[in-house]
């Protein structure tokens, strides 16, 4: 009798079994099946929100401006133009191309002045022991810390009345007024108080203080001197550090709105040019010049926000060919940029 209750219950689990195996939906099948669907929907909500203002922004900047508005062009535009387009380099860069190449260029000087700088600061507190090392990293954190707008009027006033040791007046008689000139924005470079530069001395620092010791002991011994092992050793070794500090620099010089408009207001950058022109009140002179140009009897606020669309989408696309040709080497050197202590 126990041997026959024994044999039922034995097939009683197997029959169970069987049943779990033949039914594709068990409990754990369902639950990834259901955190599956609840990480895509969260995916595509994700992707949606950041996508949604590009997909808003493109119909409006190459619909033609005598359509904007229509109720029955929202997504795809009913007349395709690129007016938006045609007035951004008539009116922003006044038919001359040259002013986003000189934007180009002088953020391609800043990236060179900020890496050569940061490098050999961030090599200099990493690897050389002098009295005063800590206070100075401190002061760099401090820097990068503390709002640069606080440091505005005393970095105005000192390059409105530049002198060097009191030098300038001492043989010509007076101090010399640097602001509204390109000088003094290289000037800040040269001397790491330009854009987020106490970062990039950071960076070079941490990534510098987690090479092995043993590189420049070597060097050493084979007789190179402090300045050879860091240029032919030491620098080469940290391509990573200096392309992802190089991007970085050339990005935000190129978008800097800030010190470009303290220190020289007058400058050919694109992104001031842009600001300048599309600040607020500026709406009915920017909408006239277009009815103007473009024989358009009416516009409306749509016009205008077309326009400053397509003078910034202009001025990202040096920043998106730049990401485009240098992204995956960013990814690949991003983990190699460590934080050691």
């Amino acid at each position: 009798m126990r041997k026959n209750k024994t044999t039922a219950l034995k097939t009683n689990t197997e029959s169970e079994v069987a049943i779990r195996q033949e039914n594709p939906f068990t409990r754990k099948k369902f639950l990834d099946m259901l955190s599956n669907v609840f990480f895509f929907t969260l995916i595509i909500g994700v992707c949606f929100a950041i996508l949604y203002p590009i997909l808003t922004l493109l119909p409006m900047v190459f619909t033609d401006l005598r359509e904007l508005g229509s109720p029955d062009a929202i997504w795809i535009p009913s007349k395709f133009g690129v007016n938006s387009l045609e007035f951004t380099f008539r009116s922003i860069m006044g038919g001359d191309a040259t002013i986003m190449l000189k934007s180009i260029l002088y953020a391609f000087a800043i990236c060179f002045i900020q890496v050569f700088m940061s490098a050999m600061a961030g090599y200099s507190l990493a690897r050389t022991e002098f009295k005063g090392r800590n206070l100075v990293f401190f002061l760099v954190i401090f820097v990068f810390l503390v709002p640069r707008q606080s440091f505005l009027i005393t970095q105005y006033l000192h390059f409105k009345h530049f002198d060097i040791l009191g030098l300038f007046k001492l043989f010509l008689g007076h101090d010399i007024d640097l602001i509204n000139k390109p000088i003094t924005l290289y000037l800040l470079a040269l001397f790491g108080f330009s854009v987020n530069q106490s970062l990039f001395i950071f960076i070079f620092r941490q990534f510098f203080k987690g090479l092995p010791v043993e590189i420049e002991e070597a060097s050493l011994i084979d007789g190179a001197g402090f300045y050879k092992t860091y240029f032919k050793i030491m620098l080469p070794n940290a391509m990573p550090a200096i392309l992802t500090v190089a991007v970085l620099a050339f990005v935000w010089a190129y978008g800097d709105t800030y010190y470009t408009n303290y220190f020289h207001t007058d400058g050919p950058y694109f992104g001031v040019i842009i600001d300048k022109t599309f600040k607020d009140g500026n709406n009915w002179y920017i909408n006239n010049q277009a009815r103007l140009w473009f024989d358009t009897a009416t516009t409306n606020d749509l016009a205008f926000e077309a326009l400053k669309q397509a003078s910034i989408i202009t001025f990202l696309t040096p920043l998106l060919i730049c990401y485009f040709f240098v992204q995956r080497k960013i990814v690949e050197n991003l983990d190699r940029v460590g934080i050691v202590g």
